[in-house]
């Protein structure tokens, strides 16, 4: 008895949406990856967390002085840059070291290669960030711009505040082997560096004597407790100080009075 061939059936539009054993896969899986992807080298990479930080203070600089849309587009994507090229170099070294744990000149020709792209963007990037910021009388130019568009009291002391952050834990991530703790000990003391900060700016706004006394022994005293409960030292103390007082500076002579 002749039988029919058995009839061939089509596999269904979104058939390469499942993956094997059937189990389908959410279309937004991929977008899941790629940041645990980003996630994974910021936690395992050292420089990655450096570049991470250093992009965090230069935009934060741009807003500061007040870049136009155009200087801010520029300045993003040279920063975006920097850190594809720091990702591309952590998964060459990484597909490397998968191959072979050996010495090999190709393997180190490969890593070379990955590094030096790393070093062509960050240049590129310290190029750039020097006309937008010190090129052709620009400090004169941004200081204008906000006459023009003056922050106010709230907006600087923030701006001021997050600039501390950034550059406290730039330095901790630096400076600190292993495992950071950005809230506490390091290389330099993020409570003394706040104190002193919000200390000139009292003083600068106030303009009373009395104020200025007071807000200067609140500081000190913040500081003194840092060094008594042995979580930093006297020189991560005033290196702090140092960061607060320069930073308050730095926005007393941005801001227009």
């Amino acid at each position: 008895m002749k039988t029919d061939p058995p009839e061939q059936r089509e596999l269904p539009p979104d058939s390469e949406a499942h993956e094997p054993g059937g189990i389908r896969r959410h279309p937004l899986e991929g977008f899941r990856y790629a940041l645990e992807g980003i996630i994974a080298v910021v936690r395992t990479q050292r420089h990655m967390r450096f570049h991470f930080f250093s992009v965090v203070l230069v935009l934060l600089m741009g807003f500061l002085f007040r870049l136009d849309k155009r200087e801010m587009l520029v300045l993003l994507f040279t920063i975006s840059l920097v850190l594809i090229a720091e990702m591309f170099n952590s998964a060459v070294e990484a597909t490397v070291d998968l191959v072979t744990e050996e010495y090999h000149p190709k393997a180190k020709f490969a890593k070379d290669i990955a590094a030096g792209a790393v070093l062509v963007a960050t240049l590129n990037a310290v190029v750039v960030a020097w006309v937008l910021f010190m090129g052709d009388l620009r400090l004169e130019q941004i200081r204008l711009r906000m006459e023009r568009a003056e922050p106010t009291l709230a907006v600087a002391l923030t701006m001021g505040t997050v600039i501390i952050f950034v550059v406290v834990s730039l330095v901790k991530v630096l400076s600190t082997q292993g495992k950071v703790r950005l809230f506490h000990g390091g290389a330099m003391s993020g409570h003394a560096a706040l104190g002193f900060f919000f200390a000139m700016a009292i003083i600068i706004v106030s303009g009373n004597l009395l104020a200025s006394i007071l807000a200067l022994l609140l500081a000190a005293l913040v500081a003194q407790s840092r060094v008594e409960a042995k979580v930093h030292s006297l020189r991560e103390v005033v290196l702090g100080s140092l960061l607060g007082i320069a930073v308050a500076g730095l926005i007393y002579w941005l801001v227009p009075r």
